[in-house]
């Protein structure tokens, strides 16, 4: 039968024909896409899905090298590594168990006296939306079930291996600090690695698996790629089911370098025990809240002890500290153990500034051989200020108004080089002798020891005082306006007083007055210094005007002693001052404890063996009990330790911080008490009880014997032994 003609006018046709069309564009629109898929997968992704495809049959296993130990100058450990047994599980090997490894975990639990469910947890592979306890590592590394395990425990695990399938009890490297509390600040402490340093820093991805702990503080902060070592790297052939079938490489891990230290162990350990009694002494008169102690090596700047009170053990980290310890460690109630008061306390200095006074002024050009009144007080722009206990003394030197602290000489200085300067309204650009000279003898900006968070201190000036006022402006402004009715309601008077000053610092707060000039003077007002900044201050008139950047680090030794790496001292600068003037300072501070303001303290220290030079301060500040200061080095006549104490509200310089000094002084070159050498014997039998036993309490050995640093370097042996230095 013969079909009908199409039509083509008929609207069906038509359709049938377009739709015909539109699909074989869609079918190669599509082929086309596909192409450009296939293109994109096969070029700009490729060596990233080839990376994936070996990573199916490769994995890479981080093996972390033992750390490095921290030694004092002598060779004698700070801190070290300790050996625990560790039960662990092969994750693999459990998964692949039908019941998932829960009846070998069960018995585990018995043993450990761990409940089921922590270990189960621990099981678990740490991820986004898993949260801790889990396991942060890598599921090819043994899974750390229980720490520092009973050897009779490890032993029963070991010797009925074929009832706990896939768990091993091994022997694991972990921090010690042998010392306690010793310097705790200065060492440091370890926590895990972050995911997110991980993540932030390729280097970290092939050093560090996410078990492993880096630096937190202090040395093991600073040096931690040191000590850390070069991990190796284990390649393993794996499976599609994870079954590890080969060891494909095995790269070794390289141990840490030891950092041998400029610290003296027994230094440290009399500069903490002198500071912890001399804070007692002062008590209950005066709070004595905290305090640090500073000894330096002035040929090199090393630092041979820091202390800081209060402390703390750095072990308390190991194994993850609780949020109640860590809450603790970071509260008022407590001292704040975790600031180091020795480079991050900001202080003012009180009289121990004075040695900067004197420099800018004798280098503006006011005589070393002229004498200044020191009168009882003096008037500067409506306000009174005087010397301690109101005492003058007349028409004196410069010499002896450092020897006697004599205020008002210095306070002079300061408001004559404040008029040169032009005073409220100086015009062109200001000397600023004293601010400059600050600087000079590193005020005002941080050491560069190799600590982590130093404090720069604070050396203010006009430039410093307006930047302060444009800050506070608003607020000043605001209580102008509105008052303190909050004061107002319990004090009135005190109310409008606060509204005044507020007046005052909104409108005219910019200027820099006479009386912060004079109070700049004497280490007073906004100037602020760290113990450290002091020491380093004094250690560089010590040693004839050479300013060094103070180091902790002395030297890296390799686990074996192959390679001896010594870190060089590195000069900062020098004091911007005369040798006259130098001269002239250092002869003024060897009086100092012979028959000045120290001289209560060293009244029967035997200076004619070891004559010390110093610096007595107090310092006031507002809501405050006086703080305690003594700056010093020894010998006078040959330099070899600078010595700054600080005890925070401890009171005078000379009543407390200088005695902790002397006792510091004693404990380096032997002296228990007014001559070590003629009352040697006798010591010995008072030190001795019935039973013959000699107390510790009494010091005859020298810490440092000789009264020198140590020289050299304690050398290590092949095996990873100490030999330490001896005289």
């Amino acid at each position: 039968m013969r079909r009908p003609p199409v039509d083509p006018s008929v609207p069906g046709r038509k359709l049938g024909t377009a739709g015909l069309v539109l699909a074989q564009v869609l079918v190669i629109a599509l082929f086309a896409l596909l192409g450009v898929r296939m293109w994109y997968l096969q070029v700009p992704m490729g060596d990233h899905y080839r990376e994936l495809a070996v990573s199916n049959h490769h994995q890479r296993l981080v093996v972390p090298a033992t750390r490095g130990q921290i030694l004092d100058a002598r060779g004698r450990p700070l801190v070290t590594n300790r050996t625990e047994l560790v039960v662990s599980a092969d994750y693999h090997e459990l998964m692949g168990m039908d019941d998932g490894g829960e009846a070998v975990l069960t018995d585990l639990s018995g043993v450990l006296g761990v409940p089921l469910t922590d270990l189960q947890q621990r099981m678990r592979l740490c991820g986004p939306e898993v949260r801790r306890p889990c396991w942060p590592g890598s599921p090819y590394q043994p899974v750390t079930l229980a720490e520092d395990v009973e050897a009779r425990i490890a032993l029963h695990i070991m010797e009925r291996a074929d009832e706990f399938p896939g768990i091993t009890a091994q022997a694991h490297a972990i921090r010690e600090y042998p010392n306690g509390e010793l310097a705790g600040q200065v060492l440091g402490y370890l926590q895990p690695v972050t995911q997110e340093e991980l993540e932030a820093r390729e280097e970290l991805r092939t050093q560090f698996t996410g078990i492993d702990h880096v630096g937190r503080d202090g040395l093991e902060k600073v040096y931690d790629s040191e000590l850390r070592g070069t991990a190796g790297l284990r390649t393993l052939g794996v499976n599609n089911h994870g079954e590890v079938m080969e060891v494909i490489s095995d790269r070794r891990p390289e141990a840490g370098m030891h950092l041998v230290t400029h610290m003296d162990l027994e230094v440290q350990r009399i500069a903490e025990a002198a500071l912890a009694r001399g804070m007692a002494a002062a008590r209950p008169r005066y709070k004595a809240d905290s305090g640090a102690a500073v000894v330096l090596d002035v040929r090199t700047g090393g630092v041979i002890a820091m202390a800081s009170v209060p402390t703390y053990d750095p072990s308390v980290w190991q194994g993850g500290i609780d949020q109640e310890t860590f809450d603790e460690m970071l509260s008022e109630e407590a001292g704040e153990p975790l600031l180091s008061r020795a480079l991050q306390g900001q202080y003012p200095p009180g009289s121990t500034f004075k040695v900067s006074s004197l420099s800018a002024a004798a280098e503006s050009g006011y005589s070393l051989r002229s004498t200044y009144a020191c009168p009882g007080s003096i008037n500067v722009g409506g306000q009174n200020f005087a010397n301690y206990a109101g005492q003058g003394h007349g028409s004196i030197t410069m010499h002896r108004a450092i020897v006697v602290s004599c205020n008002t000489v210095f306070y002079n200085f300061g408001y004559q080089m404040w008029l040169t300067d032009g005073g409220l309204h100086p015009e062109g650009e200001p000397d600023e002798a004293m601010a400059n000279m600050a600087r000079g003898y590193g005020f005002g900006s941080p050491t560069g020891i190799d600590l982590p968070y130093e404090t720069s201190g604070r050396i203010p000036d006009r430039a410093w005082k307006r930047s302060f006022w444009e800050a506070n402006r608003e607020t000043n402004c605001h209580r102008a306006e509105h008052g303190y009715p909050d004061v107002a309601e319990t004090n009135p008077s005190h109310a409008a007083y606060l509204r005044r000053l507020a007046h005052e610092h909104c409108v005219e707060g910019f200027e820099w007055r006479a009386g912060e000039a004079v109070n700049f003077a004497i280490g007073q007002g906004d100037v602020l210094v760290s113990p450290l900044q002091l020491a380093n201050a004094y250690a560089a008139i010590a040693n004839g005007g050479t300013l060094y950047e103070p180091r902790v680090g002395k030297a890296f030794v390799s686990a074996d002693g192959s390679v001896v790496e010594e870190i060089e001292p590195v000069v900062a600068g020098r004091l911007p001052v005369s040798d006259e003037t130098l001269s002239y300072l250092q002869a003024a501070l060897t009086e100092v404890p012979k028959a000045g303001t120290a001289s209560g303290a060293f009244g029967d220290f035997p200076q004619d063996r070891v004559s010390i030079a110093g610096k007595t301060g107090s310092a006031d500040v507002v809501g405050r009990q006086v703080s305690s200061w003594f700056a010093s080095y020894a010998p006078a006549d040959d330099p070899q330790f600078a010595i700054a104490v600080l005890v925070s509200q401890g009171g005078t310089g000379g009543a407390t911080a200088a005695p902790i000094a002397r006792e510091i002084y004693e404990g380096i070159y032997g002296f228990s008490g007014e001559d070590a050498e003629a009352e040697e014997g006798e010591e010995r039998e008072d030190a001795e009880g019935e039973d013959g036993e000699e107390d510790d309490e009494v010091r005859t050995e020298p810490a440092l014997p000789g009264g020198r640093p140590w020289s050299g370097l304690p050398a290590v042996r092949p095996d990873g032994s100490i030999d330490m230095l001896d005289r």
